[in-house]
C-alpha cells in the first residue's frame, strides 16, 4: 500500500515521519510512504495539485497539512482558505475519481466553545475564527465530495519535541524569565502529536479502513483530561524544574486577533471505541514528550 503524508514539516508531520521510521527499523510495518512539504506539493497552487496527482499513484492521503498561523489568518483570509479549504476539496476530488482513502486532520476550532461537557464529533459548528471558519469549510468539502472512503480526525492543543508550539514556548522562555502570565480562562486538552500519529498508523492498519469502501466519518481525538492554558504551563515548568513563577490572566489581559473558543475538551469514546485505542492522559504524554527533548538535547 502506497501512503501519502502532506506536511512533512509540521508537527504532525515529522511525528510520523519518526513513527515510520522506527516502525520500518523493527520491522512493524510494510507500506510505502511518501512525504511531503510545500515545495513538492503546494497547497496553494492548484496547478501544483493536479501536476503531483496524474504523476504519482496513491492508495492512502493523509492530510497534515494546513494553514495554522491563527492570528494571522485574521487578515490573510484568503490564503487560509486556499489552503484549508480550496486545496482539500480539489484532493477530494482527486481522492474520490482515484479511489484512494483520505485521512485528513481538523481543529476543535470548529466549535464556539459554549458548551461545559466534552463535544461530540456531531455538535453545532460555529468557527468564532477565520482560521475555525476555514478548516470547517474544508470539512465540508471533504464531505460534500467522498461520501465513502474518506476520515475526519479532529484534534487541539498539539504539541510534539519538534519546534512553534506551546511546550516549546513555554521552556525557552520559562529558563530566562521568572514570572509567566498565562491564561486561565480558556479550557481544552494537551494533544502529543506522536500519540496522535499513532491512532493514524493503527487506522490505516485496520481491516475496516482497509475495506472496498466505508462511509465516511468525522471522529475527535486528544489526549485524556482536560486543562487550561495556565495548568498546561504549570505542568511543564514542574515536570522540566524551572524556577519560574506562573501566574493566571484572564484572555481580556492577553487580547490577540483571533478569537478563542473558551471551552474545546473533545469526546473521544468514539475513535476509542471504534479502533480499540488505548489513550493516555495528557500529564502522561507530556511527560513523555519532555523525557524526549531531554535525551534530544545530551
Amino acid at each position: 500500500m502506497r501512503i501519502l503524508v502532506t506536511g512533512k514539516n509540521g508537527q504532525l508531520g515529522q511525528s510520523l515521519q519518526k513513527l515510520v521510521f522506527d516502525n520500518y527499523k523493527n520491522n512493524l510495518i510494510n507500506f510505502d510512504f511518501v512525504f511531503t512539504s510545500r515545495k513538492e506539493l503546494d497547497f496553494s497552487n492548484i496547478d501544483s495539485l493536479n501536476h503531483y496527482f496524474n504523476n504519482n499513484i496513491f492508495d492512502v492521503i493523509i492530510n497534515c497539512a494546513a494553514y495554522t498561523k491563527v492570528d494571522k489568518a485574521e487578515v490573510n483570509e484568503e490564503k487560509a482558505n486556499l489552503v484549508n479549504n480550496i486545496a482539500v476539496k480539489k484532493i477530494a476530488q482527486i481522492a474520490k475519481t482515484a479511489k484512494i482513502r483520505f485521512i485528513h486532520i481538523s481543529t476543535d476550532f470548529v466549535f464556539d466553545g459554549n458548551k461545559d461537557k466534552p463535544y461530540n464529533d456531531s455538535d453545532l459548528k460555529l468557527p468564532l475564527n477565520i482560521y475555525g471558519k476555514t478548516k470547517l469549510a474544508g470539512e465540508e468539502a471533504i464531505l460534500s465530495s467522498m461520501h465513502m472512503n474518506a476520515l475526519i480526525i479532529r484534534s487541539g492543543w498539539i504539541y510534539s519535541e519538534y519546534k512553534n508550539n506551546f511546550v516549546d514556548t513555554i521552556l525557552n522562555i520559562g529558563k530566562t524569565n521568572k514570572h509567566l502570565h498565562i491564561v486561565s480562562d480558556q479550557l481544552g486538552t494537551p494533544t502529543y502529536a506522536n500519540d496522535l500519529a499513532e491512532v493514524i498508523i493503527k487506522v490505516i492498519k485496520n481491516h475496516d479502513f482497509n475495506r472496498k469502501n466505508f462511509v465516511s466519518k468525522i471522529y475527535n481525538f486528544s489526549n485524556l483530561g482536560g486543562c487550561s492554558w495556565y495548568d498546561f504551563a504549570k505542568e511543564i515548568v514542574f515536570i522540566s524544574k524551572l524556577s519560574c513563577k506562573i501566574t493566571p490572566i484572564k484572555s481580556q489581559e492577553y487580547p490577540l486577533p483571533a478569537k478563542r473558543p473558551k471551552y474545546s475538551i473533545l469526546n473521544k469514546k468514539k475513535i476509542i471505541k471504534d479502533y480499540d485505542l488505548d489513550v493516555r492522559h495528557w500529564k502522561d504524554s507530556l511527560k513523555i514528550c519532555l523525557k524526549n527533548l531531554e535525551n534530544f538535547s545530551n
